[in-house]
């Protein structure tokens, strides 16, 4: 029975990871970031039951890291593949971490004593993290890893970790992994808001990213769950959510809809609501798309909280003085509207990892103009590659949310699994 590598470890290579073990199958899961999880750990809530994403997720990491079948490689990527199904050889390059993974405990003394602090990717840049650090609390696994490049060698953790278990040097170190199949499970980048010059991202302080809210929003986040303006620490009067950024925008090459953004304003919206009441909440938008199971029930409940939906979409946000003035025009009535927002929120859209065409090309496999990777058929075969025994599922695929992610991995786990048996006596 041969083995399975699993490239990338967000919610969609979890589960088709456990699913392949569950089987009997030996499994390789490969991330590259210090922890699995992906995007779904930055959440604070899924729709369209507005559960708990770590709730969620959390088990699913630890059934991971607890399951004999299933090898964990984070701080990894994949730098050579070679073969055909049943024999593959994917070379991987484990980048260092400057921790012993045996003798750390994660205890967090040494993050704890650390002086410096610097912006905090998981946080979406609106928090800071020391420089040795673990991305959040429920990381999977249990480690701290050290970032050199902003680390000052003031020997403190050193002094404090009663295990020696951090590294003064440390070196990549290569490896080859024999497989029967793979799975490519790359996940998604969110859509870089500088791009639409017109919104004033990271010109105003109190543009934001849906991403830097689910953070705000989250309890576990860098302000605790409170939502708060940038440039003063106020709770805003006046929310404004701009969807379609970075979507359905042929010039700038995403001609396609994310799929999630309707659904995941709707929800910041509604728990908004739910915790300050008094705070208007407006969604500027072309067309709502709710698509899937309870969705459109979802939509209806957001309304009757007081959420309003308007119409139409902004040419700009205009800063005038610290304050925001956003001009639109109500496409179903043809009124002009003046809003002004003590926050904006950017709905960015999902396109693909950075890496996906790098790892595309080593797998000689196409991608999309859009840059997911293409599938064998769109319609009846969405998993398969023009390579036999290399499968494709998730977001890398196609912008998707979390119930449909999990069901993709579950049909790319299914045909990994008669790769790696078909070897097997009957």
């Amino acid at each position: 029975m041969g083995d399975v590598v699993v490239i990338g470890g967000g919610v969609t290579g979890i589960q088709a990871a456990l699913d392949l073990a569950d089987h009997g199958i030996l499994v390789h899961l490969i991330e590259r970031e210090p922890s699995i999880g992906g995007h779904m750990a930055q959440l604070d809530k899924t729709f369209p039951t507005n559960d708990c994403s770590m709730c969620i997720l959390s088990p699913k990491m630890l059934d991971v890291s607890r399951h004999p079948n299933i090898r964990i490689s984070t701080c990894t990527e994949v730098i050579g593949i070679e073969g055909d199904v049943g024999d593959f050889r994917v070379l991987i390059r484990k980048n260092p971490r400057f921790i012993d993974e045996v003798l750390c405990n994660g205890c967090g003394d040494c993050v704890q004593i650390c002086p410096v602090e610097v912006y905090n990717q998981f946080d979406a840049g609106i928090g800071v993290r020391k420089a040795i650090y673990k991305p959040h609390p429920l990381a999977v696994p249990d480690l701290v890893i050290k970032d050199s490049e902003h680390c000052i060698e003031c020997g403190l953790c050193y002094d404090i970790c009663g295990r020696e278990a951090i590294r003064r040097e440390d070196s990549p170190r290569e490896e080859k992994i024999r497989a029967a199949s793979i799975i490519i499970a790359s996940g998604y980048d969110v859509f870089d808001a500088v791009k639409k010059e017109q919104f004033g991202y990271l010109r105003y302080p109190d543009v934001i990213t849906s991403l830097e809210f689910e953070r705000m929003m989250n309890a576990s986040g860098p302000t605790g769950g409170s939502i708060q303006r940038l440039s003063d620490g106020k709770t805003p009067d006046h929310v404004v959510f701009v969807q379609c950024v970075g979507s359905r925008d042929i010039p700038l090459s995403r001609p396609y809809c994310s799929g999630v953004c309707c659904m995941y304003a709707m929800k910041n919206a509604m728990l908004l609501r739910e915790k300050y009441p008094e705070t208007r909440v407006t969604v500027l938008y072309m067309d709502v798309r709710a698509y899937g199971k309870g969705y459109e029930e979802y939509f209806e409940r957001a309304k009757s909280m007081g959420v309003e939906f308007l119409r139409g979409m902004p040419a700009e946000v205009i800063g005038e003085g610290g304050d925001m003035t956003i001009n639109v025009e109500n496409t179903e009535t043809g009124e002009m509207v003046k809003l002004h927002p003590g926050l904006v929120v950017l709905s960015v859209g999902l396109e693909p990892a950075k890496n996906a065409s790098s790892i595309a090309a080593k797998c000689g496999i196409p991608v999309e103009e859009t840059g997911f990777f293409k599938s064998i058929d769109e319609k009846v075969n969405t998993v398969a590659t023009i390579q036999p025994g290399i499968y494709i599922a998730g977001t890398a695929v196609a912008p998707r949310d979390i119930p449909d992610c999990v069901a993709h991995a579950r049909a790319a786990a299914m045909r990994a699994f008669l790769d790696a048996v078909q070897d097997e006596p009957a």
